[in-house]
């Protein structure tokens, strides 16, 4: 990686939500604390069943009058189609903005600074056509930028998308429906609470009731785990992970090269692991340090 790296995230959408209701529409349905979006600030949620289970997840960014969402742009129609659903008599509009706009992420130490930003967690501010936000989750992940192409950043070198999915998983961080799995995946189980994607102060939301319970109760018993090996790569995402005594223990999910993700019983994720005939190991992220 160079200095500073620019990477288009073509597998990205935006969805734009407008009209007066569009901070409380959001409140009531997403996992994140949307308060924070009207204060002017990026956040990362998360829309769920009402039993509590992975839905779909996206940025939220202030912009002018509106909600701009940065979304997976495979599920970025479902997602409108879900938001309709629960608009009922709220005074919003829901429209695909991915015509005209495209995501893009500035990875290196100074990529805060290169597009005008304070380096602190979902900072944003306007950049050239667009705006620029510091990812809310691990700044070791840069700066997201919603542009309608590739924006002007002096010193930047075009890198490809290798580039921010090693970033990505060298810091633990899942990427959509790549390590979640639709109506079945907890966001307790993906860090969304370390990675401040849950609010438990701001009230009720869909699927509240069980990521409240899972949390004060203790009931977590798996989640994912960044892992490494030493061999050539990774094997591909489903492949069971087994213990010491041959035992299963996880699931491979994404990965590229030596780095991964892996959904891992909590109480095996310090042994010996392998997945087919690889070796892996496991390597706890900082934020994930306490847990």
């Amino acid at each position: 990686m160079s200095e500073l790296d620019l990477v288009a995230l073509d597998g990205r959408a935006v969805v734009r939500i407008g009209g007066e209701d569009r901070f409380e529409f959001l409140q009531n349905l997403v996992s994140g604390d949307v308060a924070r979006v009207e204060q002017g600030l990026a956040i990362w949620s998360a829309l769920l069943t009402p039993q509590g289970k992975y839905l779909f997840d996206f940025f939220l960014y202030p912009a002018s009058g509106s909600i701009l969402l940065d979304v997976e742009a495979g599920r970025a129609l479902d997602l409108i189609r879900r938001l309709m659903l629960y608009r009922l008599r709220a005074r919003v509009t829901i429209e695909d903005e991915s015509v005209h706009r495209q995501v893009f992420a500035l990875l290196g130490r100074d990529a805060p600074a290169a597009a005008g930003l304070a380096a602190n967690p979902g900072s944003c501010a306007p950049y050239g056509d667009g705006f620029a936000a510091v990812d809310s989750r691990v700044l070791e992940l840069g700066v997201r930028l919603v542009h309608p192409g590739p924006p002007s950043l002096p010193g930047a070198t075009i890198a490809p998308f290798s580039t921010w999915d090693l970033a990505r998983l060298a810091a633990g961080v899942p990427d959509g429906t790549r390590d979640l799995i639709v109506d079945r995946t907890t966001l307790l189980e993906a860090g969304f609470d370390e990675l401040g994607g849950i609010s438990f102060e701001k009230g009720c939301y869909v699927g509240q009731e069980l990521t409240a319970r899972m949390k004060y109760r203790g009931l977590l018993k798996k989640r994912l785990f960044p892992i490494v090996t030493n061999e050539q790569a990774l094997p591909e995402a489903g492949t069971p992970i087994t213990g010491p005594a041959g035992e299963e223990v996880g699931e491979m999910r994404s990965s590229s090269g030596q780095l991964g993700l892996a959904l891992l019983r909590i109480e095996a994720a310090t042994g010996e692991l392998t997945a087919g005939a690889t070796r892996l190991e496991v390597r706890r992220p900082s934020w994930l340090a306490a847990a």
